[in-house]
């Protein structure tokens, strides 16, 4: 592990652009201290753009990018082909074999340039996985045969194996489950180099000791966890609604004394005439005194006007500083559940999977009654998934029996594939809810956050968090209405916005759900009152979340 205190990233006049001229940053400079750094911003912002212009994977337009010391980047989707081995993916494999060679006898130079230093290779190889709970794979093993959650583990462990000073990791709990998490999490509180992550996951953000916040064209830096940051964000919201309501104050005295000062000018203009009409002073006379009321009438209207533009500019100014409020406010009363109807019971379910059983002996037994909001815990590979396309109906058990009530079931998967990519967010929504008006529909779309032209915008070209809010859409407020809501680990890929968008969506959602997730904080947001876990091929109520 790395002993490096003084690594760091450097970024000096950063800017890119996508090949249609999109800018993506223009002018950034940041550094990023040794130390644990948190990458924080709305999905779509380009977190992960900036992780691969420092790790080089990506040029910038314009701009410089320095790194001090060995980089080690874990990217968010590893381009790993499945006829690897293990060894291969950690980079190994070759002083292995050299190794092998020379015990053996052969003595060739060659084989002594491939081991350099790392004669114990396998010792610190074998550590490292153990280390991120890898302690059943060996070094010959196909990449084919492990879980989405042990090929994460495994590519960092490859990074980790390099002895990097500078760390960049994209999601690196995604697909994790609860013990592979806390393992990584443990594992980068002891890197001693400068980490720099993108992560929604909350429970990882609070072990960070910076969190670095990317948007309106910069990076900015905050000191502690992400607990300290979404506090120091929240006085910082506090003091900017307070000045903007200080400038409308403002604004509104100016725009008031502006008026008073036309009025009284218009007042002095028509009394002035009517005494110079009295007095019967010559006409000449008359005019310049006139000509004068109203040129100091046009000055002092002229000071007024610009100060109602300087209080127009310092309201506009103390609005930048105001946050978008991007959380989901719903009603969804067509999805009530009476508490006694049984939306689904599963008995002895047995599936196989090339020819071996996924659950234990006798299978297993589900059921879900009235607006029950159920978390299927446990590690990958036990067979969640499966559980929830056999509630479905998207998989038939090979033994079993399965009632379901009239209630209409839907199917959030890991992927997102519900709507069609090449219709708007609006078209997809009528496809859902053709019965409903379309005033209708469009008030529904505003009020999960596509307002105007965003929902005339092809489903193909939001980001992860938007798709998500238009296929919550879609479902939630689908004819007829869901009664039972199944989510496979949503919160994956979603940045924290969007993350807080679904608590909101599913806190407002009056049927029953059942979700699986590894993220501890999300569960316990979204009033889950049963608790399920799968392991070793048997389902078991737990009654508390379990690790």
């Amino acid at each position: 592990m790395s002993n490096v205190s003084n690594a760091a990233v450097v970024c000096s006049n950063l800017s890119f652009a996508w090949p249609d001229d999109t800018p993506v940053f223009q002018d950034l400079s940041f550094t990023v201290p040794a130390g644990r750094t948190g990458l924080v911003a709305p999905n779509g912002a380009g977190k992960s753009t900036l992780l691969k212009l420092i790790a080089g994977d990506l040029k910038p337009a314009t701009g410089s990018v320095s790194v001090t010391g060995r980089l080690g980047y874990l990217r968010q989707s590893l381009p790993l082909t499945s006829d690897l081995t293990v060894a291969e993916v950690l980079d190994v494999a070759a002083v292995i074999r050299a190794i092998d060679a020379v015990e053996s006898g052969d003595v060739d130079e060659r084989h002594f340039t491939t081991i350099g230093d790392d004669w114990d290779i396998e010792e610190r190889t074998r550590a490292q996985l153990d280390r991120l709970g890898l302690t059943d794979l060996t070094l010959d093993r196909g990449l084919s045969t492990l879980s989405g959650g042990q090929i994460i583990s495994l590519g960092l462990a490859a990074q980790l194996l390099k002895r990097p000073d500078v760390l960049l990791l994209d999601e690196p709990t995604n697909n994790l489950d609860a013990e592979a998490r806390h393992k990584l999490y443990d594992v980068l509180g002891e890197f001693n180099g400068c980490l720099l992550l993108v992560s929604h996951d909350r429970a990882l953000l609070d072990r960070m000791q910076h969190i670095a916040e990317l948007g309106n064209g910069e990076l900015r830096f905050y000191g502690g966890d992400f607990t300290a940051y979404e506090e120091a964000v929240r006085a910082e919201q506090e003091v900017a609604e307070k000045n903007v309501r200080n400038a409308e104050q403002e604004l509104k005295r100016e725009k008031r004394e502006m008026q008073q000062a036309r009025e009284r000018a218009e007042r002095r203009q028509s009394n002035a005439a009517r005494n110079l009409k009295s007095a019967g002073l010559p006409r000449i006379f008359a005019g310049n005194m006139k000509r004068g009321a109203q040129e100091s009438a046009g000055r002092a209207g002229q000071m007024h006007a610009a100060r109602v533009g300087e209080a127009k500019a310092r309201l506009d100014e103390a609005g930048r500083a105001l946050r978008e409020e991007q959380r989901l406010s719903l009603e969804l009363p067509d999805t009530q559940v009476p508490a006694g109807r049984n939306l689904f019971l599963g008995e002895g379910l047995q599936v196989h999977h090339a020819g071996r059983p996924v659950f234990a002996d006798g299978g297993v037994d589900l059921s879900v009654r009235g607006p029950e909001r159920i978390a299927l815990t446990g590690p990958n590979g036990a067979g969640k998934s499966t559980l929830l396309r056999l509630v479905t109906g998207e998989l038939t058990p090979d033994s079993g029996e399965i009632k379901r009530n009239d209630g209409r079931i839907a199917y959030l998967s890991q992927r997102l594939d519900l709507l069609d990519l090449d219709r708007t967010v609006a078209e997809n929504f009528a496809a859902f809810a053709p019965e409903r008006p379309e005033t209708e529909r469009m008030n529904l779309l505003a009020r999960f956050l596509f307002r105007g032209a965003r929902a005339h915008l092809p489903v193909g070209v939001l980001s992860g968090g938007e798709r998500l809010r238009a296929t919550l859409a879609c479902v939630l407020c689908a004819e007829p209405a869901p009664q039972l809501l199944l989510l496979d680990e949503p919160t994956n890929n979603l940045d924290l916005v969007s993350a807080g968008q679904l608590e909101s969506a599913l806190n407002s959602y009056q049927g029953a759900f059942l979700v699986v997730s590894h993220d501890e904080r999300f569960l316990a947001e979204i009033g889950v009152n049963r608790w399920l876990r799968l392991a070793d091929g048997t389902l078991r109520e737990t009654g508390a979340p379990a690790v």
